[in-house]
C-alpha cells in the first residue's frame, strides 16, 4: 500500500480567515500523516522564508510520497482512490503535476496553471523546494521540475483564493507580502507597494484580469464536501460572495472561452504526447 504525507503551512489562520479546519479535515482524509509548519512565522519576514517553510514540511514528511498543500487547496473526496492509483502507477517519477482550479466565486473557475505538488520521497529524497521566481518550486539536482516533464494527473486542486477574507484582511496581508518581496528583490514587481492601499489596488487589478478567465461553471454540489458548507455561508464582506462586486460587472471576451477550452481539454494531450522519458531522472 502506497503511503502519503500531506504538508502545509499555517500562521494565525483564524485572524487571516484561512479555511484551516476544513483543509485539515480534507488532508487527514487523504493522508497517512499531516505535517504543519510555519506556525511561528514573523509579521515582517524575508521572502526566502516561504520556500524554507515549505521545504521544512517536505523534510518532516516520512511517507513514500509527500504532497504540498496551501491552506486554500482542496482535493475532492471522489478523487481519493484515483490519487493513490496514480501514486502507485508513477512510482518511478520524482513528482506529479495537478491542474489548479482557481475559484473566486463559487459558481466559476479557471485552470490557473499546472503545478507539481506531489513528490516521490522514497526514490528522490534530494528534491528541494527552492526554485522558480518566488523560490518555492520543486528542484532536483538544482534543476526545476517542470509540469511538462512529469505525469499530469486528471485530479484537480481546488483553490479558494482569499475566499473568506475581507478587504481589510487582504490589504494587510498583501502589503506584508509586498514588503517582504521588496526587501529580497529590491522592487515591488506587480505587488503595488508597501501600503495597504497600494497593495490592495494592485491585487484587485490582478484579480479583475484573472476573473475574466473564469469561463467554466460550477454548481454547489461540484465543490469538495469539506468546504461546501463554508462556501454556502459567506457574508457580503467576504471576497467569495461576489468578488467585491466583480461577479455582477465583469465581461468575459470570447477568446477567453477558447483559451479555457484549450487549457482544459487540449493542453493535457499535448503535454502527454511531448512528455520526456522517465529515464531522464
Amino acid at each position: 500500500m502506497t503511503t502519503l504525507s500531506i504538508f502545509t503551512s499555517m500562521t494565525n489562520p483564524e485572524t487571516r480567515k484561512d479555511p484551516w479546519k476544513e483543509a485539515l479535515n480534507c488532508y487527514e482524509d487523504f493522508a497517512d500523516e499531516v505535517i504543519i509548519t510555519g506556525q511561528d512565522w514573523p509579521e515582517e519576514f524575508e521572502w526566502d522564508l516561504i520556500g524554507k517553510v515549505f521545504h521544512e514540511g517536505l523534510e518532516k514528511s516520512s511517507m513514500e510520497w509527500a504532497i504540498r498543500m496551501d491552506l486554500d487547496y482542496f482535493f475532492h473526496e471522489k478523487d481519493k482512490d484515483k490519487l493513490f492509483y496514480f501514486l502507485k502507477k508513477y512510482d518511478d517519477y520524482p513528482a506529479l503535476a495537478f491542474p489548479q482550479y482557481q475559484i473566486f466565486t463559487r459558481d466559476r473557475y479557471q485552470i490557473k496553471t499546472r503545478i507539481c505538488l506531489a513528490f516521490n520521497k522514497k526514490k528522490f529524497p534530494e528534491i528541494k523546494l527552492n526554485g522558480g521566481g518566488d523560490l518555492t518550486l520543486a528542484t532536483l539536482n538544482g534543476k526545476l521540475i517542470e509540469p511538462k516533464m512529469v505525469p499530469n494527473l486528471s485530479i484537480p486542486i481546488y483553490q479558494y483564493e482569499s475566499s473568506f477574507r475581507t478587504k481589510e484582511i487582504i490589504s494587510e496581508d498583501r502589503a506584508r507580502f509586498a514588503r517582504a518581496w521588496y526587501r529580497y528583490f529590491n522592487n515591488y514587481g506587480s505587488r503595488g507597494g508597501e501600503t495597504k492601499k497600494e497593495a490592495f489596488d494592485a491585487w484587485f487589478s490582478m484579480i479583475e484580469e484573472r476573473y475574466k478567465k473564469h469561463t467554466f461553471q460550477l454548481n454547489d454540489n461540484d465543490h469538495p464536501i469539506y468546504i461546501k458548507d463554508r462556501l454556502l455561508n459567506v457574508t457580503k464582506e467576504q471576497f467569495s460572495y461576489d468578488a467585491f462586486g466583480l461577479k455582477n460587472s465583469i465581461k468575459r471576451p470570447a477568446r477567453n472561452f477558447v483559451k479555457g477550452y484549450r487549457e482544459k481539454y487540449l493542453n493535457p494531450l499535448f503535454i502527454s504526447l511531448g512528455q520526456i522519458s522517465k529515464s531522464k531522472y
